[in-house]
């Protein structure tokens, strides 16, 4: 099973793969649901592997740990998906 770094680090350095429209889902402790985000908003420093920073619709921006994503979209084709308590599992 793919960590999600590393699956958002492919994305990022393999051209092929990289191309197209991918989003990703994390849990928000506050509200209880999944948040869906387009990865262009998402912020990672390299070398980072516990979080990145996420923008809202709003504009407001939060620091999401990486074990909170639980989905990853590639052109609205799920290709990732991790259940609570649980690895990563790549499609």
């Amino acid at each position: 099973m793919m960590p999600i770094h590393e699956l958002l680090a492919r994305i990022r350095w393999d051209p092929e793969f990289g191309k197209g429209k991918f989003e990703l889902a994390y849990e928000d402790k506050i509200e209880h649901q999944l948040k869906r985000v387009p990865l262009e908003r998402i912020d990672i420093e390299p070398g980072q592997h516990f979080a990145f920073e996420a923008e809202e619709d709003d504009g407001t921006r939060h620091t999401v740990p990486f074990h909170r994503v639980r989905k990853v979209w590639r052109n609205g084709v799920l290709i990732w998906e991790r259940h609570p308590g649980i690895g990563g599992k790549t499609k």
